[in-house]
Parts: structure tokens; C-alpha cells; sequence
């Protein structure tokens, strides 16, 4: 089971957070009132989106045999008159066929990461 453990510091809005053995840091731009040392936490999340449809599509491409050299995915967060959205740009080092594009392409939208985004995870928060 993931776990992360966030703490926000005196320091405006900067937060420390400890995944496992590993320590990272959130804050927000200057602008928004932050000192901007660190990414945001939805430039995490782009980041965690990202990351998750790239090991994904290799999984599936591995199991296949299929030699798509590096994967590049490019998560960006837009809006427009309905609201906020995310768009992916994957690229792939190594040509691939048309028929691959399309199987990758229905693979990208199963990473946990991208699911948990779409609302198919349940999320409760408690106050102790």
C-alpha cells in the first residue's frame, strides 16, 4: 500500500513530504506567495501521471517484444471555457507501427495513476 507522509512548515507553503526512504518538497511560485523552491503539488502530479503511462506503456511493450526505445510523455494541465484538463504527448524513440500507436494509446489510459484521476478511486479524509 503507497503512503506519503506531508508535513507544511512555517515557511508560507512549503511542505515536506517522506515517501518511503525518500524526502521531496512541494511549495508554489512566488507569485501565489510561495518562495517557488520546489515544484507544485500539481506539477507533481503531471510528473506522477507522466511517470506512471511511460513504465506502463514498457511494461506492455516489453511483454511484447517490442523495441520502442525511450518513451517520452509530456503531461500538460490546460484550461478552457468548460474548466481544467490534462492532455498527454507521448512520443516514442523508436518507430512504431500503426497498429502498436493504437494499442499503446488504449494501454496509456490504464496506468493506476491516470485511473485514480479519472475519479475511480474513492477518497475519504479524517481529521484526528
Amino acid at each position: 500500500m503507497a503512503n506519503s507522509s506531508v508535513v507544511l512548515t512555517n515557511k508560507n507553503y512549503l511542505a515536506e513530504a517522506k515517501i518511503r526512504s525518500h524526502f521531496v518538497a512541494t511549495d508554489v511560485p512566488v507569485s501565489d506567495g510561495g518562495e517557488d523552491t520546489a515544484p507544485t503539488p500539481v506539477e507533481y502530479l503531471l510528473t506522477a501521471i507522466g511517470g506512471c503511462v511511460a513504465i506502463t506503456l514498457r511494461m506492455y511493450a516489453a511483454r511484447r517484444s517490442w523495441d520502442v526505445g525511450e518513451i517520452t510523455v509530456n503531461v500538460f494541465q490546460l484550461k478552457d471555457e468548460q474548466g481544467s484538463y490534462l492532455t498527454e504527448e507521448i512520443s516514442f524513440e523508436n518507430d512504431i507501427t500503426e497498429d502498436q500507436r493504437k494499442r499503446l494509446l488504449v494501454f496509456a489510459g490504464k496506468c493506476p495513476v491516470a485511473r485514480m484521476v479519472k475519479g475511480e478511486t474513492r477518497i475519504e479524509s479524517l481529521i484526528k
